[in-house]
């Protein structure tokens, strides 16, 4: 009883020994990976916490659990062993940090995770799911990437299945090899039943793997199953693949209202691998109410290896458009980052999620934090802030004031005489309002470099939507700088369809539009 009672202290002491060799945040990852069947995607966000918090290295974590230790075995009968710290644990929590690496792999050094893979690959004892997984953690670094995933028991169980089937001929396929199975076993049976002597060794016989009788039937039975299985599993797999492409069939068979379609709802999975712990950390960060410092800004240079679709799903996944507009500055601010350098099509995508949707949203002058977003990125991208914000606000049929306020302050602020004169050219395709008649008017205030095919491109326009702003003060203003900034362009055609769309002006400003017009023909 004592000794019974001394080893079992001993085994939970062991536990804490070996919590003793990590500092305190390692501790917490120990102890997230021996939580149990979870445990590696507890340490993960574990471990995403530790950094924000303190900007943690794995690194350190890695070492420890390389080192030697001395084995205390329970039975004394054994002498005492050196092995790494990491094949003390029990196999849970290999398994679980294995799985814990294997998701953070994009960002973890091949020179850290493979002597961890080496200190665990030395247990002679180590499971087939544990050794699965160092190969696929050394396949992706690159290292045997011809070394198969099975064991070599595995591979001599496949062999000896896959010759049970090729036995079977060709002709049949799956079906009659496992027809041939059952027949054979139906006639074991009645060979069994026939000598009364055998009863006893076929029942002893039951749990091995070869073993005839009513094991092979039922595992005929089985194998039946999975034929039907696999048959359901390969008609879902063939109705799924013919909705993505959107060429349904109507008499597709199979296809039932209660078979799950889960590609749709993981858009995570269409992006590469060394993508998806990166866009996690960046999700945590802006759902977090924390300060960012530097390395939290670092986390967008994986904006740098999106292509533009990738960057589509992005934005998608970390719900851009309805992203809080208090994070914005920040947010702007960690993309226009000099270690980011993006190309056009990502600014432009990035623009589009991050602020059309606020923009044309606006009932009331936009806030503080957005007038800062926008303008961050107009003064860093001018192009790609008129073809993704400035361009689609224009062509907005429901564009008013909040809007037209917001886009004069970036157009006064941040754009320069070739961008604003992009913008006039935009305005030249769109049904005018009183909204983007400010805007006109304060495009035209600036005075760009226009030139004779433009004016005379603008002068139409003028001329086509005038009558339906014969009491608009706006359009009399925007008129009236025309007259008097733009007096050099005006030619004797122009003159002449001027005098006609004043005529028909309602305003106060007539009379002071008249004698501009006067004054250009006198000259």
């Amino acid at each position: 009883m004592v000794t019974l009672l001394g080893r079992t202290e001993k085994r939970v002491m062991d536990a804490g020994v070996l919590l003793g060799r990590f500092d305190g945040q390692s501790k917490l990852l120990v102890r997230a990976l021996l939580s149990g069947a979870t445990g590696a995607e507890r340490a993960l966000d574990v471990f995403h916490r530790q950094q924000r918090a303190s900007n943690m290295s794995i690194s350190a974590f890695i070492d420890a659990l390389c080192q030697e230790e001395i084995n205390c075995r329970a039975e004394e009968v054994l002498p005492l062993s050196v092995q790494p710290l990491v094949c003390l644990f029990p196999k849970l929590f290999i398994r679980n940090l294995l799985s814990f690496i294997l998701l953070l792999q994009p960002v973890l050094p091949p020179t850290k995770v493979l002597p961890l893979l080496k200190c665990i690959s030395q247990d002679p004892n180590v499971s087939p799911w544990v050794a699965a997984l160092v190969r696929q953690l050394k396949r992706n670094m690159g290292v045997h990437k011809g070394m198969p995933l099975y064991t070599p028991s595995c591979s001599q169980r496949l062999k000896e299945l896959s010759q049970r089937f090729v036995s079977c001929g060709e002709a049949g396929g799956w079906v009659k090899c496992f027809s041939c199975q059952t027949e054979e076993s139906e006639s074991q049976r009645e060979s069994g039943l026939s000598e009364p002597g055998t009863q006893r060794k076929r029942k002893g016989s039951f749990a091995t793997l070869d073993s005839d009788g009513e094991e092979t039937g039922q595992k005929s039975k089985r194998m039946k199953m999975d034929v039907c299985v696999s048959e359901c599993l390969q008609t879902e797999e063939q109705g799924l693949k013919v909705e993505l492409s959107g060429r349904l069939e109507s008499d597709a068979p199979g296809e039932t209202a209660e078979e799950p379609l889960p590609a749709p709802e993981r858009p995570c999975d269409a992006l590469p691998e060394h993508l998806k712990v990166p866009v996690l950390q960046i999700k945590e960060l802006l759902e977090s109410h924390t300060e960012w410092d530097q390395s939290s800004m670092n986390m967008f240079i994986v904006l740098n290896e999106c292509d533009p679709g990738q960057v589509e799903l992005l934005c998608s996944m970390l719900s851009f458009p309805d992203i809080p507009e208090q994070t914005l500055p920040k947010l702007c601010s960690s993309i226009l980052a000099p270690s980011l350098d993006i190309s056009y099509s990502t600014a432009a995508t990035l623009i589009r999620s991050l602020l059309l949707k606020k923009v044309l949203s606006l009932s009331e002058p936009a806030s503080r934090c957005l007038v800062t977003a926008a303008t961050q990125l107009c003064s860093h991208c001018p192009r790609q802030m008129c073809q993704a914000l400035i361009g689609p606000a224009l062509q907005d049929k429901n564009i008013g004031n909040p809007q037209a306020e917001l886009l004069n302050r970036l157009i006064e602020g941040c754009l320069d005489s070739h961008y604003r004169l992009l913008v006039l050219q935009m305005t030249l395709k769109i049904s005018w309002n009183e909204a983007v008649l400010s805007i006109i008017h304060s495009l035209l205030d600036s005075k760009p470099d226009m030139s004779e095919e433009l004016f005379a491109e603008f002068t139409e326009q003028l001329i086509s939507q005038g009558p339906q702003f014969t009491k608009s003060v706006k359009f009399a203003k925007m008129m009236l700088t025309v007259l008097t900034k733009y007096s050099i362009h005006v030619t004797a055609a122009h003159k002449q369809s001027l005098n006609g769309c004043l005529m028909s002006n309602e305003t106060f400003l007539k009379k002071p539009l008249q004698a501009a017009l006067k004054r250009i023909t006198d000259s």
